[in-house]
């Protein structure tokens, strides 16, 4: 289901967040659908239970998640979560244009590789 870069600097949970906002984001998990268990989840992963259960705790806090006690997590979803990680994209894609042009990053430049990013996203989506 996920697959954890050992070689990325942040912490594992933070990946695990990460990871399961997406899958929600893009329907791959479904409202209301059950989540793996902390234990199931920390064996597949070979990492420790404390660690899914930070990530679940965070995702829960985020809105992404919500717990039936003695019975799980399940996957909490609404398009407002959808518009919120909308606006953190804008913002990340406003401060990486503000360095840009800091560092003499023409329009033309900027402008050429996110339409060749796009493009290369589009292809894979096909393939």
């Amino acid at each position: 289901m996920i697959i954890l870069d050992y070689r990325d600097t942040r912490p594992l949970y933070e990946q695990i967040v990460d990871k399961f906002q997406t899958l929600i984001l893009k329907g791959v998990l479904e409202p209301n659908s059950r989540m793996p268990s902390v234990r199931s989840l920390a064996v597949e992963l070979s990492i420790n239970p404390n660690t899914i259960q930070r990530a679940y705790s965070e995702l829960e806090r985020m809105g992404f998640l919500y717990t039936v006690k003695g019975r799980g997590n399940f996957v909490a979803y609404d398009e407002s979560l959808r518009k919120v990680r909308r606006e953190e994209i804008l913002a990340k894609l406003d401060a990486l244009a503000q360095e840009a042009r800091e560092f003499g990053v023409s329009r033309e430049e900027a402008t050429q590789r996110l339409a060749a990013a796009y493009a290369a996203g589009e292809e894979e989506r096909h393939d």
